[in-house]
């Protein structure tokens, strides 16, 4: 990348960091929002620093979205641990602004390793803290109580909500599994020894049925049980003050209706998204039409509620539209009145040579994601002002 480009994308970091910090408008009137509902957090006793975090990105979103990648620092294609490396990075000189990380290690395993597990995390999470950047944090979560994985096929095909929530029989266990994560967070603190604002979103995609926990497996009211539960549970039973909760379901919504048949409720919300890989080029099929009316309608509702709104997992595998970064995804992002504090794409698989979402040195993409770093509207974690003031 050329010094040119390096300082203008510094300029535009610089520029942020003045907006945000004494509320200065980039252009007159862009930055100060206007007939949307208050803007807090849902844990009123959430650190100073994930309050920061909050309307920081709330307040970049109306203008631009960050870049975030699954992964991205854990390993890449055809490489795993490597210190400070992310394929991202390797192609633009910057990581993503947000790296998206997962629970997934934390229950239904020998207790040395899910403490393995556990540090190993905190690790890469403080760590994208200490460099500034932005934490979200999935939980592909094995079935508590029929063994086997996350997916409803290999979890026995038991319907665990209904066990696990108050009144269930599997709701004591389900409460220790609460406890580990809960300490995991408030075990995880940054260089400054303060705790390290995360962006949670348990639960996803549950309008589809491939989870053991989607739609076709939960009621209605069993699911909205467990959301506010595992909410309640973490914030105001175990003290947990680092997390912001963030909703995402799959794309199966044509409606603000039928995205909110499943919401618990604006006070236990902090983040409306979506994940929608359907729509943006999965097995040749695109329609990006619908994806942007999927996108207003969570941005709308965003606005409306004082929530943030995210592009929560998105993704072409293996890439093979080379153009696929400006022609579909920017072009999504850029729809007028949608705003979007973050787009993720999926994870780059150390083994596979397929299974990748963002591109690394040589992949056929590179010019095309260049074009899309670079362009303004593009926050990755070199551009990013102090995001936790």
């Amino acid at each position: 990348m050329s010094g040119i480009i390096q300082i203008s994308r510094g300029a535009i970091a610089v520029s942020l960091v003045m907006l945000l910090g004494c509320n200065s408008a980039k252009q007159a009137g862009t930055i100060t929002p206007t007939g949307i509902a208050a803007t807090n957090t849902i844990d009123r006793n959430a650190t100073p620093e994930t309050k920061a975090l909050f309307k920081n990105l709330m307040q970049l979103s109306k203008n631009h979205t960050l870049f975030g990648h699954q992964h991205a620092t854990e390993y890449g294609h055809g490489w795993a641990g490597d210190a400070d490396r992310s394929d991202v990075k390797s192609v633009t000189g910057s990581h993503p602004a947000v790296i998206g990380v997962d629970l997934s290690g934390f229950s239904g395993r020998p207790a040395a390793a899910i403490e393995k597990t556990k540090e190993e995390l905190r690790k890469t999470v403080a760590d994208t803290y200490n460099r500034g950047g932005v934490v979200t944090v999935a939980w592909h979560f094995s079935n508590p109580i029929a063994g086997g994985g996350f997916y409803w096929k290999d979890s026995v095909s038991l319907p665990a909500v209904r066990y696990i929530i108050p009144g269930g029989s599997a709701n004591q266990q389900y409460k220790e599994i609460l406890r580990g994560i809960g300490e995991w967070a408030k075990s995880t603190r940054g260089n400054d020894g303060k705790l390290v604002p995360m962006i949670f979103r348990p639960f996803h995609e549950f309008d589809g049925d491939w989870f053991w926990w989607g739609k076709s497996h939960s009621t209605k009211e069993e699911f909205v049980t467990l959301w506010k539960f595992t909410v309640s549970y973490l914030r105001d039973s175990i003290g947990v003050h680092n997390f912001l909760y963030a909703f995402s379901p799959d794309n199966k919504f044509e409606t603000e209706e039928e995205f909110l048949e499943r919401y618990p409720g604006d006070e236990w919300v902090d983040m409306v998204g979506m994940d929608n890989y359907g729509d943006m080029g999965r097995d040749g099929k695109y329609n990006v039409a619908r994806a942007t009316k999927l996108l207003k309608i969570i941005s709308d509702y965003a606005k409306k509620a004082g929530k943030l709104a995210a592009f929560t997992e998105t993704g072409l595998e293996s890439i093979p539209h080379p153009t696929w970064w400006t022609d579909v995804l920017l072009k999504v992002m850029k729809e007028p009145g949608i705003q979007l504090c973050y787009v993720l794409v999926w994870r780059n698989d150390r083994t596979s040579p397929t299974h990748y979402y963002a591109p690394f040195p040589g992949q056929g993409s590179v010019p095309d994601f260049m074009k899309f770093y670079n362009d303004p509207y593009t926050l990755f974690e070199k551009d990013l002002p102090k995001m936790y003031e």
